[in-house]
């Protein structure tokens, strides 16, 4: 059975991302056992993780990506040949901006919603957002002052989310305008 899953994209991850991917379909995200990265280790092949960001006390949806595999594949391109090679040719762009450098990164190919920076989570449902751990048991985040998260730290890392949150999450992602399509890339209005 697949779960969900949330993970924050810090300002290092999403400064790249407004620059050049809003509207535009990540197809591998990394995961890795650096500090600088974030480790996907408890997320399997099928499940979901909406990938959060928070600017200005605000919490962003700014992907929901389904897992489809943890392997390199031929998409990824060459090996590097030298150190100072990229490690994943094949995904340009995607590899510098998610974190393909960091140390022990690995792929995680995705089928993903666009990237996009405009869906929030509403002040009353920032609250009622909860995760839950392998014992089951559950917290909402910490830190939420008149429906602003004033500190992330509750929800830094990968959590699972319980179902009603990730309904909650993909409804918010659904119900979200189509981005127009500007020169056969869509782009979000901002």
């Amino acid at each position: 059975m697949s779960v969900a899953f949330t993970a924050l994209w810090t300002q290092d991850v999403c400064r790249p991302l407004r620059k050049g991917f809003v509207g535009r379909r990540p197809p591998v995200v990394f995961s890795g056992a650096h500090g600088s990265s974030v480790g996907w280790g408890s997320v399997d092949t099928g499940d979901e993780v909406f990938a959060l960001h928070v600017s200005k006390c605000v919490i962003h949806v700014v992907s929901r990506l389904r897992v489809l595999d943890w392997k390199q594949s031929a998409c990824c391109g060459a090996l590097p040949a030298f150190w100072a090679d990229p490690a994943y040719q094949g995904h340009p762009g995607w590899d510098d901006a998610l974190g393909a450098g960091r140390c022990g990164a690995a792929p995680v190919h995705v089928d993903a919603t666009p990237i996009r920076f405009d869906v929030t989570v509403p002040g009353d449902l920032l609250p009622t957002l909860t995760w839950r751990n392998a014992k089951g048991v559950t917290r909402t985040p910490k830190h939420v002052v008149d429906g602003r998260l004033t500190n992330s730290m509750s929800i830094q890392g990968v959590y699972r989310l319980t179902e009603g949150s990730a309904a909650d999450l993909s409804a918010l992602i659904d119900a979200a305008p189509p981005l127009p399509a500007v020169g056969g890339e869509a782009r979000a209005v901002a």
